[in-house]
C-alpha cells in the first residue's frame, strides 16, 4: 500500500499538470489554440501518462470525419451561393417591419449555422443586414450626425431652422421639431443595433441544433465513446430531435427580448400606417426583391446542391433516430455510423457535374462539349476546412483519454461529494449557468474539453444519468453572448463599430438567463423521455472499470516490487 498510493498520486499529478497547463494556454491564448491542442502528443508519452500509440489516434476519430463532412458540405453551399438565395427568400417572406425583419434575420442565421460554421454565417448575413438598414434609414454616419444635431437643437424653439430641415432630408415634405427628429433618430439607431446583435446570437443558438453545427457537440460524442463505449443514445438524429425544439424555444425568447429592447415590438406589427417609416420599409422590401431577382432562376448546380444537402440531412437523421427504426438495420450492427453517412454524400460532390449533362455529342461527334466542372473541387474544400478546429477536437479527446487512464477524472469526481446534496434539476441549472459564464472568457471548445470529464465523474458519484449533466454542459458552452471576445461571431458584429460593450453585456446577460431556463425546461421534459434520464443506466458502469484496471495495474507494480 505504501508503494501503491504514491505511485498512483504521481500519475494523477502529472496528468493534472498537463491539464492545468493546457487550460491556462487555452484561456489566455498564450499559444495558438491548435498548438496547445498538440501538446498531449509531446507531454503524455514523455511524462509516462499515456503511450503515443494511444494518444495519436485520438486526433482523428470517426467524430472528426463527421465534422469534416459537414464542413465540406458547407463549402459546396457557399461555392454556389445557395446560402444567399435562402437568406434573401426568407427575408422577402417575413417582411421588412423591424421586428419581423429581426425575426427573419434570426431564423435565417440559425438555420444556416446548423450546417455552416457560426462565423461564416455571421460574415455572410451582416452585409445583407447593412444593405437593408441603409434602405430603411439611410447611411449610418448620416443617421448619427442627424441624431447629434437633433440633440444640439433640442433646446431651441420648435420652429425649425433651415439647417434642421436639411438634416431631416430634402425629400420629406413635413417639417418636424428637433424633439421629433431626436426621437426618430434614436429609434433608428436602436433598431440598427438590434439588427447587428441578433445575427451572431442566432448563429450561436442555431449551431447547437445539429452535431456538426458547433465543435462542443462533437466533443460530447467523442468523450461519450471514450468514457461510456456502450452508450449509443446520442447520434445525429437523436441529437437533432432533442436540440432542434430547444433551439426554436430559445430563438423565440431571444427574439422577444431583442425586439423589445431595440424598439421592434410596437403596434406597427399588426397595423399598417402610411408614414415615412412605411415609405422606408417599401424601399427596403424593393431592395430585397431586387437582390433576389438578380440571382436569377435556380440553376442546375444550385438544384443539385439542394438535393444533396437535403439527402445529407435526411440520411443522417434517419440512420438511427432511436424513437423509430432507422435504415442502419440493413447493415451489420455497429458498422455504419454518422461519419460513414456523411463521407458517402460529400464524396459524390467531387464528381457530380455542376452543369446539366448533354448527350448531343453522342449523336454528333462534332458537337461542342462543355468543360466538365464538378460541384466541388478539392482545392476549395481544402481551403475551407479549419484544420485548427480539427486539431482542437483531437487535443480534447486526447486529454479526456489521459484523464480516464490516469485516474485523474475519478480523483476529481471523488472531491465533488458536497454537490451530491444539490437536487439534480438545480445542478443542471448551475452547471449550464457556470459554463455559459466561463465560456465568455474562453473558447467554447476549450471550455467543454476542460470540464466535461469532471462533469461525467460528478454524475457517476451522485448516481445520476451522465447525460443529464453532460448535455446541458455541452449546450451551455455555446451560450456566450455577453462579450465581443466570447465568440468569433460576436467579434465580427462588434467590429462594425456601432455596438458597444455595454450593449452586448445588457443584452447578453438576459440571453444567458433565457438560455439556462430553456435548457432546464428541455432536459426535464422531452429530454427525460428521449434519453430515459430518470434512471441510472447500465452503460454508465464501465467507467468504474477504468479505476479497477488502474488499481490492478498499480497492484501488479506493487507485487513486482515485493518480488524484487
Amino acid at each position: 500500500n505504501n508503494l501503491l498510493i504514491p505511485h498512483k498520486i504521481l500519475y494523477e499529478g502529472k496528468c493534472l499538470y498537463v491539464v492545468v497547463l493546457m487550460a491556462t494556454f487555452w484561456c489566455t491564448e498564450a499559444l495558438p489554440l491548435a498548438v496547445t491542442a498538440m501538446l498531449p502528443v509531446c507531454l503524455f508519452p514523455t511524462l509516462g501518462i499515456l503511450p503515443s500509440k494511444k494518444v495519436c489516434p485520438q486526433y482523428f476519430l470517426e467524430t472528426n470525419f463527421l465534422f469534416l463532412s459537414g464542413l465540406v458540405m458547407a463549402s459546396s453551399i457557399e461555392e454556389w451561393g445557395l446560402h444567399r438565395r435562402i437568406a434573401l427568400k426568407v427575408l422577402s417572406i417575413v417582411g421588412v417591419k423591424p421586428a419581423w425583419l429581426i425575426m427573419g434575420m434570426m431564423m435565417t442565421s440559425s438555420f444556416l449555422s446548423m450546417w455552416l460554421s457560426n462565423t461564416a454565417t455571421t460574415a455572410m448575413m451582416l452585409p445583407i443586414a447593412n444593405a437593408i438598414l441603409e434602405s430603411l434609414f439611410g447611411d449610418l454616419e448620416t443617421l448619427k450626425e442627424k441624431c447629434q444635431s437633433a440633440v444640439k437643437l433640442h433646446s431651441l424653439p420648435s420652429v425649425p431652422s433651415e439647417k434642421q430641415i436639411l438634416m431631416d432630408g430634402m425629400e420629406q415634405s413635413d417639417v418636424r421639431t428637433s424633439a421629433e427628429i431626436r426621437s426618430e433618430s434614436q429609434y433608428q439607431l436602436k433598431v440598427w443595433k438590434g439588427f447587428l446583435i441578433c445575427i451572431p446570437y442566432a448563429a450561436s443558438i442555431g449551431g447547437t441544433a445539429t452535431l456538426t453545427g458547433t465543435a462542443p457537440n462533437l466533443i460530447l460524442i467523442g468523450q461519450l465513446k471514450s468514457y461510456f463505449p456502450d452508450c449509443d443514445l446520442i447520434n445525429f438524429g437523436s441529437w437533432f430531435a432533442f436540440a432542434f425544439p430547444l433551439m426554436l424555444i430559445f430563438l423565440f425568447l431571444g427574439w422577444l427580448w431583442i425586439a423589445f429592447l431595440y424598439g421592434g415590438l410596437n403596434t406597427r406589427l399588426c397595423f399598417k400606417k402610411q408614414d415615412q417609416r412605411a415609405q422606408a420599409e417599401a424601399r427596403a422590401q424593393a431592395l430585397i426583391e431586387d437582390d433576389y431577382r438578380k440571382l436569377g432562376p435556380i440553376n442546375f448546380a444550385e438544384g443539385a446542391i439542394s438535393f444533396f444537402f437535403i439527402l445529407f440531412a435526411v440520411l443522417l437523421f434517419t440512420r438511427d433516430p432511436k424513437f423509430v427504426t432507422g435504415w442502419s438495420v440493413f447493415f451489420k450492427k455497429g458498422y455504419v455510423s454518422d461519419a460513414v453517412t456523411g463521407v458517402i454524400i460529400v464524396s459524390i460532390l467531387f464528381f457530380f457535374p455542376s452543369q446539366k449533362p448533354s448527350l448531343s455529342w453522342w449523336f454528333d461527334p462534332q458537337a461542342s462539349n462543355t468543360p466538365y466542372v464538378p460541384l466541388l473541387s478539392w482545392k476549395k474544400a481544402q481551403d475551407s476546412v479549419p484544420w485548427n478546429i480539427i486539431l482542437l477536437l483531437g487535443g480534447g479527446f486526447a486529454m479526456a483519454k489521459a484523464c480516464e487512464e490516469s485516474g485523474l477524472a475519478s480523483w476529481i469526481g471523488g472531491h465533488l461529494h458536497p454537490l451530491a446534496e444539490v437536487p439534480p434539476a438545480a445542478a443542471v441549472m448551475l452547471i449550464t449557468a457556470f459554463l455559459a459564464c466561463f465560456t465568455e472568457f474562453a473558447s467554447n471548445t476549450a471550455t467543454i474539453i476542460i470540464f466535461l470529464p469532471v462533469i461525467a465523474e460528478l454524475a457517476i458519484h451522485v448516481s445520476v444519468n451522465p447525460l443529464y449533466f453532460m448535455i446541458p454542459a455541452t449546450v451551455g458552452c455555446s451560450y456566450a453572448f455577453m462579450l465581443p471576445v466570447s465568440t468569433p461571431p460576436n467579434s465580427i458584429a462588434f467590429a462594425s463599430g456601432h455596438l458597444m460593450v455595454k450593449d452586448m453585456v445588457k443584452t447578453g446577460f438576459v440571453m444567458n438567463i433565457l438560455g439556462v431556463l430553456s435548457v432546464s425546461l428541455a432536459m426535464n421534459t422531452w429530454g427525460v423521455a428521449m434519453f430515459n434520464l430518470n434512471t441510472y443506466p447500465e452503460w454508465a458502469h464501465p467507467i468504474n472499470k477504468s479505476a479497477v484496471l488502474t488499481d490492478v495495474h498499480f497492484s501488479s507494480v506493487q507485487s513486482l516490487n515485493a518480488t524484487l
